[in-house]
């Protein structure tokens, strides 16, 4: 009921949205090259040319990629009782990255297929302007009437919910904060056989599960959310099987406490068997691949650009004292696979960085401290900058970090906090990585375990290729040099 009816209102918000988009870049064109032609007129322009090879095709590309944009900033999000200004700003980052990549891609085919100049900047401009506004204030008058038509009680579902204990009081109040779908709880079926209570929750109570084909019969509903307390699990089939004499749509709200459940929940089915995914990685599929693409692209840049001061890094470190270049550790990434993570030596010989390893093994070192005398003064600067962990990339380019994840840890100090953080191995849903959520939110070296805990989950829960994103840009800025850093 839900998903369709979501599935519904995106569908009627895609076409709207694609109608104001082209509506908005054929008003922008007009704008540039009609009203403002004399006052900025384009400079060396075929107006033959400019006409069809430049403004010709937006309409039919400029459209998609807009929509696109939107998709990919979360606009078609089912945005239930948040604020009107998230959805505004999600309009925002689609307008600016939509009218950026459809001007890119009018430039190439200016230039490749007609051999024409560049699009005009000017017309994108009004066009990113003229779609935001018209975007802005549809949006808002979309919300505003359903809310009207809501209130008026048109267009409304009316449902029945089973069971009036703490379950049954969490789905009517559900339902009544997302009033965007349309569904009204009518009414409450207690979870007993029979009952003498007659109100719950401000609902009428009209009884109980002996009661149920009655209650059905004579208080017409068009759906039935059951929400029935654990322990009654067992009494779900039956109760299935009288719902289906009825000509209603059926809902199971589980009871599960959604504290147990860190990530998120998705239901799916497998030739008709209903599979409940309680813990599974976010990036599988198309994310996945999507991701690792960004891990290579990004590591060989990054190789290109610090390939001088690499090599610099590592004579100064040569130098420091005896003992190799790079220095190797076992770290735990994706579903607890090992690997060896590459790092510039930091301390003044093998053995002293092997010890640090030991110590914590024994839980009397979880970090090397910032004053640790076995650090040399390169060393100290490295760990300072963070530029010791730059040989990482290798370990990005075979697929055992990723750019962006939670930090790895070494595999005793994992075997030590499995048992005393509840949901500590969720980390290892995702690839480890060299930078993420909590570093660039200061949660770096000798800090809470918990609050980077609760970092790191709320990255794996609300991953996307766009956040991501969003944190390697935080890096350059945050993510290098920071006094927890050692």
């Amino acid at each position: 009921m839900l998903r369709q009816r979501h599935r519904f209102f995106r569908t009627l918000l895609i076409a709207c949205d694609s109608v104001l988009v082209a509506t908005s870049l054929v008003l922008a064109y007009h704008l540039r090259f009609d009203l403002l032609a004399e006052s900025v007129p384009p400079r060396g322009v075929d107006p033959a040319k400019i006409s069809f090879a430049v403004n010709g095709i937006p309409p039919i590309a400029g459209v998609s990629i807009m929509v696109l944009a939107f998709a990919w900033c979360g606009v078609y999000r089912p945005r239930r009782d948040q604020r009107f200004a998230l959805e505004a700003g999600a309009i925002g980052r689609g307008v600016l990255v939509g009218a950026a990549a459809t001007f890119g891609f009018v430039a190439f085919f200016s230039h490749v297929l007609f051999d024409s100049r560049d699009p005009s900047r000017l017309q994108y401009v009004a066009w990113a302007a003229l779609a935001l506004v018209t975007m802005v204030a549809w949006r808002g008058i979309f919300r505003s009437g359903l809310r009207m038509i809501r209130r008026r009680g048109w267009n409304l579902r009316h449902v029945a919910i089973v069971g009036t204990g703490r379950l049954g009081q969490v789905v009517h109040r559900t339902l009544a904060r997302n009033s965007w779908a349309g569904i009204s709880p009518a009414y409450f079926v207690s979870h007993h056989p029979r009952t003498s209570r007659t109100e719950c929750d401000g609902l009428p109570v009209r009884g109980g599960l002996d009661d149920l084909e009655r209650i059905l019969d004579e208080q017409e509903v068009s759906g039935v959310f059951i929400a029935l307390p654990g322990r009654m699990a067992a009494e779900l089939p039956a109760l299935l099987i009288r719902l289906a004499r009825h000509p209603v749509d059926v809902r199971v709200i589980p009871d599960i406490n959604p504290r147990h459940m860190p990530l998120n929940m998705s239901v799916s089915d497998l030739e008709g068997m209903p599979v409940l995914s309680v813990r599974e990685s976010p990036l599988a599929g198309w994310g996945g691949l999507a991701k690792r693409l960004l891990d290579v692209v990004g590591a060989l840049v990054a190789l290109a650009i610090f390939a001088v001061p690499m090599a610099i890094i590592a004579a100064l470190v040569r130098l420091s004292g005896p003992g190799p270049v790079m220095f190797r550790q076992e770290r735990m990434s994706l579903n607890g696979q090992r690997f060896r993570i590459f790092k510039f030596r930091t301390m003044q010989h093998v053995a002293a960085e092997a010890q640090a390893i030991r110590d914590a093994g024994r839980g009397t070192e979880a970090w090397t401290r910032e004053d640790d005398p076995r650090i040399t003064r390169i060393g100290r600067l490295l760990r300072r900058t963070s530029l010791d962990e730059l040989p990482q990339l290798f370990n990005v380019l075979l697929g055992e970090m990723s750019l962006v994840g939670p930090r790895p840890e070494r595999p005793e100090l994992i075997a030590s906090f499995r048992d005393d953080w509840r949901g500590y191995m969720l980390r290892q849903n995702v690839k480890a990585g060299m930078t993420g959520w909590a570093q660039v939110n200061g949660l770096r070296g000798d800090t809470s375990l918990r609050k980077r805990l609760q970092y790191d989950l709320f990255y794996i829960r609300n991953w996307s290729l766009g956040f991501d994103l969003r944190i390697l840009w935080m890096t350059l800025f945050r993510g290098f040099v920071h006094p927890n850093a050692s």
